[in-house]
């Protein structure tokens, strides 16, 4: 009888485990699900952010760039263009930011960096574990 028990017993613990490991299979399902999407939101704000500053940069760049060729005429001198030189690399960085393949250069280098120069990833110190964290609670350093 004693052995029947057992045997019921490694099996409901068996089970247990189970139904244990895909719930918490689900749950880092969802959690990972949960944080792609707030990623996808914050590079949606981000992305909107940099168009929303290439509208005014676009804005001032074309004003200045009317007053700058206005003042050209008038004075003919060519100092009055130089703003132009600059103006223009900041207003293109923009709109490559903001409408251009920027963003997907930047993630193209992040996975070059991952995937080859993985070290300068590393934290100092490695992970933390449970041990320095409750060292460090408890002012053990």
């Amino acid at each position: 009888m004693g052995l029947l028990m057992g045997k019921v017993m490694d099996e409901n613990l068996k089970k247990s485990q189970d139904f244990m490991l895909a719930t918490q299979k689900l749950q880092l399902e969802r959690q990972l699900q949960m944080q792609n999407q707030m990623r996808e939101r914050m590079m949606a704000m981000q992305i909107g952010r940099a168009r929303e500053l290439f509208y005014w940069l676009g804005s001032f760049y074309t004003l200045a760039t009317l007053g700058m060729l206005a003042g050209f005429e008038r004075r003919r001198s060519p100092g009055m263009l130089v703003p132009f030189v600059p103006l223009t690399f900041i207003v293109a960085y923009q709109y490559d930011m903001a409408f251009g393949t920027k963003m997907t250069r930047i993630r193209e280098e992040a996975d070059k960096i991952m995937s080859e120069e993985g070290a300068l990833l590393a934290l100092p110190h490695d992970l933390p574990t449970f041990d320095t964290i409750e060292a460090a609670r408890l002012g053990k350093k």
